[in-house]
């Protein structure tokens, strides 16, 4: 892996640099759009948008969303997907949750551990004005789905890892990453296992794991291994959901199922759930259990 130590100025990490600015106000909710919470040399700011309800006494709780697209597409501006699910955005909001939708640097921009880096950062810059904001810094949660979905589980299962390659160097310094609650949609687990498990990607540099980590997948086992969510069980992990869909050619449902049993195995609490007759984004399913389940799981692990 590389690291992506600034080479810039020392006030890069000046918490200055970062304040919140003056939210809008639309309808029953605050928003902040476009918030830089760092800037890293040679690449885009990183941004995020920020809801809070109005009809909730601050402090709430967060939720932080992390799109999917193979780590290669998206940003922080769209909805949550798949559209099937509906507006998640409205249901957490409706639910008491803040609600965080975050970028972070994509594979055709760097490699792996950029993206974690930068969702890290999200989670620093959040909580460290978290004051500012509203939200409880003791209620974090993590909300992805598929290249997402893996990000949350490394936020979840790395938080406040003292490993510098884990953590990055931009942004907010001497802040905790750690969150308290994840859902997982169908989010790879093991880059390793994956082509053993029937999955058609990764195997060349035009797949979407060889492009995350730059190069040929069975060719950077070590790489692999440190960008799996797998190598970071442990029993002190946060309270996770696991979504799949059965049917999933994309992304093996037994990527959750080994993720789950390696977490269960140590006593950490952990559901997963397979969809019968869902591929990959859940398609072909009705996702009102799968997303009434999340938002359950949610409510109850930041309550």
């Amino acid at each position: 892996m590389t690291s992506d130590r600034p080479t810039g100025p020392s006030d890069l990490t000046d918490p200055r640099r970062y304040r919140p600015p003056v939210p809008l106000v639309e309808g029953d909710r605050l928003r902040w759009c476009d918030t830089v919470v760092a800037e890293i040399p040679g690449f885009r700011p990183l941004a995020l948008d920020l809801f809070r309800p109005l009809a909730v006494e601050p402090p709430v709780p967060l939720v932080i969303w992390i799109h999917g697209d193979a780590w290669r597409a998206g940003d922080h501006r769209g909805e949550p997907a798949p559209p099937a699910a509906g507006r998640i955005t409205e249901r957490l909001l409706g639910d008491g949750f803040a609600v965080a939708r975050v970028t972070y640097r994509l594979s055709g921009e760097a490699r792996f551990p950029a993206p974690l880096h930068d969702v890290k950062a999200a989670v620093r810059w959040l909580r460290g004005h978290a004051g500012e904001l509203g939200l409880d810094a003791a209620r974090f949660g993590v909300w992805g789905e598929s290249a997402g979905g893996h990000l949350a589980s490394l936020v979840a299962l790395t938080g406040d890892d003292p490993d510098p390659v884990l953590t990055g160097h931009f942004g907010i310094p001497r802040v905790s990453d750690a969150v308290q609650s994840a859902v997982v949609w169908y989010g790879p687990s093991n880059l390793l296992s994956m082509a053993a498990q029937s999955h058609p990607y990764g195997l060349d540099r035009g797949g979407p794991e060889g492009l995350l980590l730059g190069g040929v997948v069975p060719d950077l086992s070590g790489e692999a291994a440190a960008a799996s969510p797998v190598t970071y069980v442990s029993a002190e992990a946060p309270p996770m959901l696991l979504v799949h869909g059965a049917l999933d050619r994309v992304v093996p449902a037994a990527q959750s199922r080994e993720l789950h049993d390696r977490l269960a195995a140590l006593g950490a609490p952990v559901t997963v759930r397979i969809i019968p007759g869902a591929g990959h984004r859940l398609t072909g399913a009705d996702l009102t259990a799968p997303v009434t389940e999340s938002l359950e799981h949610l409510v109850k692990t930041l309550s």
